[in-house]
């Protein structure tokens, strides 16, 4: 007895500080099962051995249960280990040194040394330390360790790049806009440390489970020694039942089962350019029926650009053009940005203008050398009694083009200058998206402020049924809530400002990453890549971690429905149901890492 206690204590003396702060901190685990249960054989062996009862001794079978529990808690938290390597490899791919550029000349500093404004050179082959604007140079970028898409992209003057990607070509000098935490890679890497730190609906369910399994497993523990003792009259045969009750049962399978499934499906959707805020979010994604989309830098490219410049008065393109871009200047916008583009690529010089107003989602008035200008859609013109040749508007508008008029008023009389047509192309993907949606079962409903006629051809020509057009940012919000009134489980995704109180309505919201600080803040989850198809991903992802989570949960329920009982009635030993318990943490954990294998389907 005595040679055989020392081994068995060290193994046990984790168990009893794990037990005792289970209890401490008002609730009870596995580990208070294994303690309860290896002390009752310890205490019966032990009371055999000094009062030389004619009984077998179970030294062993405690020494061993507990070395298999321990061995069983290697193994998960190696395979708990694995889930944070989405994460690791991430921070793996920041450089610890970067060249600087001063005083005209080349040194080499640590990373993190750097500081906004700085200039730094990033040479073919090289991770880039920090986020930052091309200044002079050109080539192409890996930046699939944040978007999870292969092909490189084309960097020049002028164009962000970001921290951890990977220059590929040319030499590129760059100057520092984010740097340490407030860089897009270290955003991400706290976006999914939140996030997989948070907990998802569907755990409370395991929760509240776990909260009362202990206690009850103690009960029919305590049963089991009772009714098998009175049945059968003997007392050892009860004992390692009741034994074997307490070893088998394990609520850390279904503590597990959820958790370890969200953090390895967060750390995948990092990968892949799927950005998840919180646990409930991805879970919220499964049971999405209706998706609602904005057209602009969503369904299109977001890079509307002047196509077309059509005067009406006895006035050039080149001033009906500089016209347009001095009311433009200080809007927002982006058909503003189309404008003022246009205006710098003909290098043509913008007049200052008075009284600027922004009537949202309609127009702008100023005034210009004293005489008050509009520039808005048709339907704002009307509204300001200015004729509008509808025809001409119409033509433009069934070819997708978005038409802007400018107009002028003197003497409380308004006059037509002329129009812009506007383009954004259509994504590439997104035909393929909206067809796999529909094949996921989702209705897909588009929602714009464009003119009805632009709107009707965008629809078509990717295949969406349903639109509303000329909707402002409140109109789109109210649209949000009229169809989750209606019973259906909705998502938006947008990546304007205007689209920020639609994103807050819906049951939840994706964020286009290029759009605007406001839409990613009030979204549920961001999409880095500019991409249609990482809303069929990040709906998909969603699916596959909640079939992960129902496996595991119900790969749990059954083991401990069928253990318990198994145990009760002496078909398990206890050197078996430990060994079996410590095993099915183990099965939990690696289910779950099965999603790291996960891919979308165009990878």
């Amino acid at each position: 007895m005595v040679i055989s206690y020392p081994g068995p204590i060290l193994d046990w003396t984790p168990f009893l500080y794990w037990h005792l702060d289970s209890l401490r901190g008002g609730s009870a685990n596995m580990d208070v099962l294994v303690a309860l249960g290896t002390s009752m054989a310890y205490f019966f062996s032990t009371a055999v051995t000094i009062f030389g009862l004619d009984q077998h001794v179970y030294f062993e079978a405690g020494a061993a249960i507990i070395t298999l529990v321990l061995f069983g808690k290697l193994l998960e938290a190696r395979a708990i280990g694995k889930i944070s390597e989405a994460i690791e490899s991430l921070i793996k791919l920041q450089p610890k040194t970067a060249r600087i550029e001063r005083n005209g000349k080349i040194l080499e500093v640590p990373a993190d040394s750097l500081k906004i404004n700085d200039i730094f050179i990033v040479r073919p082959g090289e991770n880039l330390p920090v986020d930052g604007v091309v200044i002079e140079g050109s080539s192409s970028v890996n930046e699939s360790m944040l978007t999870g898409e292969s092909l490189p992209v084309g960097k020049q003057r002028g164009v962000k790049i970001f921290a951890a990607t990977i220059n590929q070509q040319g030499l590129l000098k760059c100057r520092a806009i984010s740097v340490g935490a407030q860089t897009q890679l270290a955003a991400i890497i706290h976006l999914v440390e939140e996030a997989q730190g948070s907990k998802a609906p569907i755990q409370r369910m395991a929760d509240k489970i776990s909260g009362t399994f202990v206690p009850v497993v103690v009960v029919i523990s305590i049963l089991t020694l009772g009714i098998t003792w009175w049945l059968t009259g003997g007392f050892v045969t009860a004992l390692i039942n009741a034994v074997a009750v307490l070893v088998i049962a394990c609520p850390c399978a279904l503590g597990l089962a959820t958790p370890t499934a969200i953090m390895v499906s967060t750390g995948r959707g990092a990968q892949i350019g799927v950005l998840v805020k919180n646990a409930a979010a991805l879970e919220h994604a499964e049971k999405i029926q209706t998706l609602i989309i904005d057209k602009t830098g969503t369904l299109t490219e977001g890079k509307p650009e002047v196509t077309g410049i059509v005067p009406v008065q006895s006035i050039g393109k080149q001033d009906l053009l500089q016209i347009a871009a001095s009311l433009e200047h200080g809007s927002e916008h982006p058909l503003a940005r189309a404008v003022l583009n246009c205006a710098q690529q003909e290098q043509l010089y913008l007049q200052s203008v008075n009284d600027f107003k922004t009537i949202t989602g309609n127009g702008v008035t100023a005034y210009l050398h004293g005489i008050k200008c509009l520039l808005g859609s048709p339907k704002f013109l009307t509204q300001h009694n200015i004729a509008i040749d509808k025809q001409k508007i119409s033509s433009l508008q069934g070819k997708g083009k978005t038409v802007i008029g400018i107009a002028s008023v003197t003497h409380n009389t308004g006059k037509i200058l002329g129009y812009l047509a506007i383009a954004d192309q259509l994504r590439n993907t997104s035909i393929q998206a909206t067809n796999e949606l529909k094949s996921l079962g989702i209705e897909v409903i588009m929602l714009t402020d464009d003119n009805t006629v632009t709107a009707k051809t965008i629809a078509k020509r990717t295949g969406i049924t349903q639109y509303r057009a000329e909707m402002l940012p409140q109109d789109k919000a109210t649209e949000v809530l009229k169809i989750k009134a209606s019973g259906k489980f909705t998502v938006m995704v947008g990546d304007g400002i205007n689209d920020a109180p639609a994103l807050a309505a819906a049951n939840v919201s994706f964020a286009i990453g290029a759009g605007s600080d406001v839409a990613i803040e009030a979204a549920d989850i961001t999409l880095i890549r500019n991409d249609l198809m990482s809303v069929v991903d990040a709906i998909s992802l969603s699916r596959a971690t909640l079939q992960k989570i129902r496996q595991n949960l119900i790969f749990s329920f059954i083991y401990n429905i069928l253990g318990i009982p198994l145990a009760a009635v002496g078909m398990l030993n206890p050197v078996v149901a430990g060994a079996a318990m410590a095993m099915s943490s183990v099965s939990v954990v690696s289910n779950s890492l099965l999603l790291k294998r996960w891919q979308t389907n165009h990878e």
